[in-house]
């Protein structure tokens, strides 16, 4: 009888397969470190998989005696057989979310090279951002701006936007990309407060983006007065498609194309933002606090 491995190991086993960048030779003063980032990464998407959020729970449940926890305890111990600390998790952990960003447009890059989603298709990426609510309460202007916080539950790395959606919300805003092909693919992801304007985030997002995509497809928040996410697009050789200022309906010549491919990016993007908060289940609030931790939370969802 052949054993079963579960889903789960297989799952960070494959993360072995991920093109993380290469650690630098060279450090700072301190320590030289004793555990690889990818390790972290492994640890992290078990986290996100058993929603594990603390480091007590996390290591209460890699202590169980179990089959599954013997085999990811073998997967987070490095080449010497060392298993980390509670404490060196917290610190590496803590600065696992300036990498996430880089490491979310490595592994679209190389999916989109293993998979050529785009040989019968417009080589095309969707760019949007969605609500995610704060854990907690929410910290209103007023208290804001007299430097109270009324109760513990608020999470005050938080901020306040407002959608003709949802409306006004309390919480972040999650920022990505996603291939525009007949398979959803991350490309390109980053987290902010919620009131960070769509348009100043983008060219971080367009600079992740594989250098097969020709079409940036965006909606009309991304067509800033300054003109940054256009010249982002123009400086790599793109063509940035957005939905066009002033009353509608709109008469110029290009809006027949625009509505085509708009309805492309809505297919793209929409049904994978739903997919994701589903999956999550956070249609309602995340399940952090704290900018750190939340980044390090949706990053990760994400790369899952």
């Amino acid at each position: 009888m052949i054993p079963q491995v579960p889903l789960l190991v297989i799952l960070i086993r494959l993360v072995d397969l991920i093109p993380i960048p290469a650690e630098p030779c060279q450090r700072g003063r301190g320590r030289p470190l004793v555990y690889s980032d990818r390790l972290m990464v492994k640890a992290l998407l078990i986290m996100v998989v058993r929603r594990l959020y603390s480091a007590y729970s996390r290591l209460a449940f890699l202590d169980q005696g179990t089959e599954l926890t013997r085999l990811l305890r073998a997967e987070l111990t490095n080449e010497q057989g060392h298993f980390p600390s509670r404490r060196t998790w917290e610190r590496r952990l803590a600065r696992l979310p300036d990498t996430l960003p880089g490491l979310i447009g490595a592994l679209g890059r190389h999916l989109v090279s293993l998979i050529e989603p785009w040989q019968q298709m417009g080589r095309a990426a969707a760019l949007d951002s969605t609500m995610l609510r704060a854990k907690g309460g929410v910290w209103h202007k007023r208290h804001r701006q007299q430097g109270i916080v009324p109760h513990s539950s608020i999470d005050t790395d938080a901020h306040w936007s407002k959608s003709g959606y949802h409306g006004w919300w309390y919480g972040w805003k999650l920022h990505f990309a996603t291939a525009v092909a007949a398979i959803w693919i991350p490309l390109a992801a980053e987290l902010t407060v919620a009131n960070t304007y769509d348009a100043t985030v983008a060219p971080d997002l367009i600079r992740e983006l594989p250098l097969d995509v020709r079409y940036v497809l965006d909606d009309h928040h991304y067509n800033d007065q300054e003109g940054k996410v256009f010249t982002s697009c123009r400086l790599s050789d793109r063509f940035l498609i957005t939905s066009q200022a002033g009353p509608y309906p709109h008469t110029d010549d290009g809006v027949p194309v625009r509505r085509v491919l708009h309805r492309l990016r809505s297919l793209a993007i929409e049904p994978f933002n739903g997919l994701f908060k589903n999956v999550f289940d956070w249609n309602g609030q995340v399940p952090v606090k704290g900018l750190n931790k939340v980044c390090l939370i949706v990053l990760g969802a994400v790369l899952l």
